[in-house]
């Protein structure tokens, strides 16, 4: 009974962002985002280690939760890869109240279970979108086998999986669609939760992955990283100057620099799927940090000063382990606007100090 009550208690007083140093220690919180949980997860472990008073606790409930807790001021960050809409900037006071900025970058990849297909088959959008509306039914469709004509294709029926939570992976998945097809905009729509016609849904990117991995012939749309760790086959993708590429650091990260004059002022955002460039991998996209200018949800000056050490880490030295955990490092130049965000970030009107 001892043990589950301090069990408890050490749980609640790592949810809880006000509870300041505890034992010489500063715990903070932060939520959303599956998409980069992984990298997430990495570098709290390596931030930790060389800050062993901070500890920081992450978790992954989807970018529709992340923005909730941030707004609900329960968690000291939030995370999200669709970028937070003027509804809910508003709702958490206006521009001048949030700060919002690119922590990384990362690919959503067309992962499928097709045993005896060896090399990656290659799709467009247009072929995405019509397995998604149903139009395309098996896997030896003639669409897809013009796309792919040294594969073997089986007669073997897709089986569509999508996410069924508010979900960023669905945002930069439909956004990207959208601007491959009219019909789809129109008919599903675009944004962290759409109405799928068919398929199978999977709660995260981790409930996508097993059930493309438990049904012969699904194809789904799941983070590069979740890809990568569960060995599940994934496509290469015709961009928008006509090359097929696959997801990588270097092409996932072409798509972010294409596109980095959009980001501007401390509500950062910028869409990096369909950008130009014979490089760059189509279903790219920033995934975000969202925290408050002033941090009123913050209590103590430590807190805020960790919470900025944090931040500033991953934007620099952090960056290196985002190639080793498949998802892309921010260019120099969204580095530069990520940092000047994150420099108007004050705590009770005054200036934070520094972390080394």
């Amino acid at each position: 009974m001892r043990q589950r009550l301090n069990g408890t208690l050490a749980s609640l007083a790592v949810l809880t962002i006000g509870c300041g140093a505890f034992g010489g220690e500063v715990r903070l919180s932060g939520a959303g985002a599956t998409f980069p949980a992984p990298l997430y997860t990495r570098w709290v472990s390596e931030y930790e280690k060389g800050h062993p008073s901070v500890r920081i606790d992450y978790r992954s409930i989807g970018s529709g939760g992340g923005v909730k807790a941030i707004a609900d001021k329960t968690v000291a960050f939030g995370a999200t890869d669709a970028p937070l809409s003027e509804k809910e900037i508003a709702a958490m006071g206006g521009t001048d109240s949030v700060v919002q900025f690119p922590a990384a970058l990362g690919a959503v990849v067309p992962a499928y279970n097709l045993p005896g297909v060896d090399k990656p088959l290659q799709f467009t959008g247009a072929v995405l979108v019509d397995i998604y509306l149903g139009r395309i039914s098996s896997w030896d469709d003639p669409k897809l086998q013009k796309l792919n004509p040294d594969a073997k294709l089986p007669k073997t029926p897709i089986t569509p999986v999508f996410r069924t939570d508010g979900s960023g992976t669905t945002h930069v998945f439909t956004s990207y669609l959208g601007t491959q097809s009219s019909e789809f905009k129109g008919e599903i729509g675009v944004g962290k939760q759409v109405k799928w016609p068919l398929g199978q849904g999977g709660k995260g990117n981790e409930g996508v992955a097993a059930a493309i991995q438990q049904t012969l012939g699904a194809i789904g749309y799941i983070e590069h990283n979740y890809a990568i760790a569960n060995k599940i086959a994934f496509g290469a993708m015709q961009n928008k100057a006509g090359k097929f590429v696959l997801a990588s650091p270097e092409s996932v990260s072409a798509a972010g620099d294409a596109t980095s004059s959009e980001l501007k002022g401390n509500v950062l955002r910028a869409d990096a799927w369909n950008a130009p460039g014979d490089d760059a991998y189509p279903i790219s996209a920033f995934t975000y940090i969202v925290m408050y200018k002033q941090l009123e949800n913050i209590n103590s000056e430590a807190e805020a000063a960790a919470l900025l050490g944090y931040q500033r880490w991953t934007l620099g030295p952090g960056q290196k382990f985002s190639a080793q955990m498949h998802y892309a490092p921010l260019g120099e130049k969204v580095q530069a606007a990520a940092l000047a965000a994150l420099g108007a970030v004050t705590h009770k009107g005054k200036a934070i100090p520094v972390q080394p």
